[in-house]
C-alpha cells in the first residue's frame, strides 16, 4: 500500500524493444514507497530507457509495471503526473546560460500555470510568490543546496556550477512539484569516491522524506534496492546491492532512442509567459 506522499514500484516481465532491439526485458521489481531505487549496469544497457519507461516517458514493449497503483503503459500520463525528473541528459538538461534563481523562479511559475487550482491563480499576487517562494526555500533544503554558499549566490550561472551544486539544484526544481518518484539519470558519472558518497546521501535523504527515487548509476550503494541492466536485453533484481550476486560489465549495447512525449512538453504560449515573467527572452 503507498504512504501518502511516496509512489511503490512493481514490473513483472517489464521490457522495451527499439528501432535496434531490446533496451531492456525481463525486469521484475518490488519497491515499498519511499524505497531507493538503483538501476545498475554499463552505459548503452537501457539503463536511460528503463528509467523513463518506469515514469512514463516512453512506452513499453511488454510485461506490467505500477506506480502508485498507476498502471503501465495504460496510465503514462498518470505516471507523469506524479513522477519528476531530476538531471536525465537530453531530456531534462539544465541550462547552462542560466542562474540558480531564474531556473527556481521558471520551475515555481511553470508548476503554479500547469498545476495549481484556479482558486490559487487568482489569490493576490503576493500570496502567490509568498507560496511560491516558500515552494523553492522547501526544495532546496531537502536537496541540500543554500544558494548563499555559491560564488555569486543566487544570480550563480549553471555553467559555473560543481557537478555536485548542478544536481542538487536538478533536484532541487523536480522536488518544487512535490513528486511522488523522482527519478535521476547518470547519478555517479565522473564522480569521485568522496562526491559520489554524497550524491548518494542526498538521495537517500529525498527517499527517507518518503518520495521513492529512481537514480542510474554504475555501482549501486549499499541497501538500495538493485536493478542491473544487460547488454542482452535482459535485467536482474535484487534486493539490495548487497546481498545481490555480482553483475559483470560487457561490452556495450544501443539504446532504444526516445522523445518527449506531448504530455510532457508545455505549450508554446505557456511557457513564453512563464519565460516573460522570469525577465528571459
Amino acid at each position: 500500500m503507498d504512504s501518502p506522499h511516496g509512489a511503490a514500484v512493481t514490473a513483472e516481465d517489464f521490457g522495451l524493444k527499439g528501432p535496434r532491439g531490446w533496451a531492456f526485458r525481463g525486469v521484475r521489481l518490488d519497491a515499498p514507497p519511499g524505497a531507493l531505487i538503483a538501476i545498475e549496469g554499463p552505459s548503452g544497457s537501457g539503463r536511460t530507457c528503463l528509467l523513463l519507461a518506469l515514469t512514463g516517458r516512453m512506452r513499453p514493449s511488454e510485461g506490467r509495471a505500477e506506480v502508485g497503483g498507476l498502471r503501465l503503459p495504460r496510465q503514462m500520463a498518470a505516471v507523469r503526473r506524479i513522477s519528476a525528473l531530476g538531471p536525465v541528459p537530453g531530456v531534462s538538461d539544465l541550462d547552462p546560460a542560466f542562474t540558480v534563481a531564474e531556473h527556481l523562479r521558471e520551475r515555481a511559475l511553470l508548476q503554479r500555470r500547469y498545476d495549481g487550482s484556479l482558486r490559487a491563480l487568482l489569490r493576490p499576487r503576493a500570496e502567490r510568490t509568498a507560496a511560491a517562494r516558500n515552494r523553492i526555500d522547501t526544495a532546496l533544503d531537502a536537496a541540500g543546496l543554500d544558494p548563499a554558499n555559491l560564488p555569486k549566490a543566487e544570480r550563480t550561472s549553471v555553467r559555473d556550477l560543481e557537478r555536485l551544486e548542478a544536481l542538487r539544484l536538478s533536484v532541487a526544481l523536480a522536488l518544487i512539484g512535490r513528486p511522488r518518484l523522482l527519478a535521476v539519470d547518470d547519478t555517479d558519472l565522473k564522480l569521485s569516491d568522496a562526491v559520489r558518497a554524497e550524491a548518494w546521501e542526498l538521495l537517500r535523504s529525498v527517499a527517507d522524506s518518503g518520495t521513492t527515487v529512481l537514480a542510474v548509476c554504475s555501482q549501486a550503494p549499499v541497501g538500495a534496492i538493485t536493478v542491473r541492466t544487460a547488454t542482452t536485453g535482459t535485467a536482474d533484481t535484487a534486493i539490495t546491492a548487497a546481498d545481490a550476486p555480482d553483475a559483470s560489465a560487457p561490452a556495450e549495447a544501443s539504446e532504444a532512442t526516445t522523445e518527449k512525449t506531448t504530455a510532457e512538453k508545455t505549450t508554446d504560449e505557456g511557457t513564453a509567459d512563464a519565460f516573460a515573467e522570469t525577465g528571459r527572452a
